[in-house]
């Protein structure tokens, strides 16, 4: 196994998935779970320590390769944004390994963002090689107003610059996805599934979060004051809410 992951607490694993960033993107939730369950956080191919890619990436099989390295046969998914996407997109392919699934601010594959949006990323991308101003434009963003107000904002930032470095290492690769995307199989989804957004996020990410409350049986929950960076802006009020619906 390649890919850099860490190890934390003990009982029933609980895997942390991330999508734009590594696994200091739970550095305050993490450590709150890991006082009842087996937390098991990585960086994606890529990002973080985890070494660039050298062909098209499969984010899914990748997550299966380290489960079945971890000797997982069945674990609790927690994905933040893409990295909601990428769980969403295993527990529709492989549920049998899914006990129960939390989504924060999910993705969603084939989903039809807005022209806002896509202009907004194309604007990014433009930036480049200029980082600073790439963290810039994305920070100026609605869907991070809250943390670029809080304490966190530097966390954030540094997340921003080391990830839009390490794309850059980056060969001419892209992300395989299933075949048929999860917005075509939402009422396929098994596993007893969970999706905090916060009130604050984009248009765009409230929009996916009312699709998937009204194409699954999954619950969803608001919390006020919150961005897209709920997970560094109010991780007890994640923890508190995963925690009690793990119980269930």
């Amino acid at each position: 196994m390649d890919l850099y992951y860490e190890i934390n607490g003990n009982g029933h694993p609980v895997v942390l998935l991330t999508g734009g960033a590594d696994i200091r993107n739970w550095t305050f939730v993490a450590p709150l779970l890991a006082k009842h369950y087996k937390v098991v956080s990585f960086d994606g191919r890529g990002t973080g320590k985890s070494p660039s890619p050298l062909e098209d990436v499969n984010p899914i099989e990748d997550l299966l390769s380290l489960l079945d390295h971890l000797e997982i046969n069945q674990a609790t998914l927690i994905g933040h944004s893409m990295g909601g996407q990428i769980a969403t997109e295993f527990a529709l392919n492989y549920p049998e390994r899914v006990s129960k699934l939390v989504l924060i601010a999910p993705g969603l594959s084939g989903f039809s963002y807005s022209k806002e949006f896509e202009e907004n990323i194309k604007k990014i991308h433009e930036a480049a090689p200029d980082i600073d101003k790439m963290v810039e434009l994305l920070l100026s963003d609605p869907s991070y107003r809250v943390i670029t107000a809080s304490p966190h904002r530097d966390l954030m930032v540094q997340m921003l610059r080391h990830h839009m470095n390490r794309m850059f290492e980056w060969p001419a690769v892209k992300l395989i996805w299933p075949q048929r995307p999860a917005i075509e199989r939402l009422e396929e989804l098994t596993p007893t599934t969970l999706l905090i957004i916060g009130k604050e996020d984009s248009l765009d990410n409230l929009r996916v979060a009312n699709y998937i409350r009204k194409h699954s049986d999954t619950r969803i929950i608001e919390i006020p004051d919150a961005d897209h960076m709920v997970n560094l802006t109010h991780p007890e009020k994640l923890y508190r809410q995963i925690t009690g619906f793990m119980k269930e």
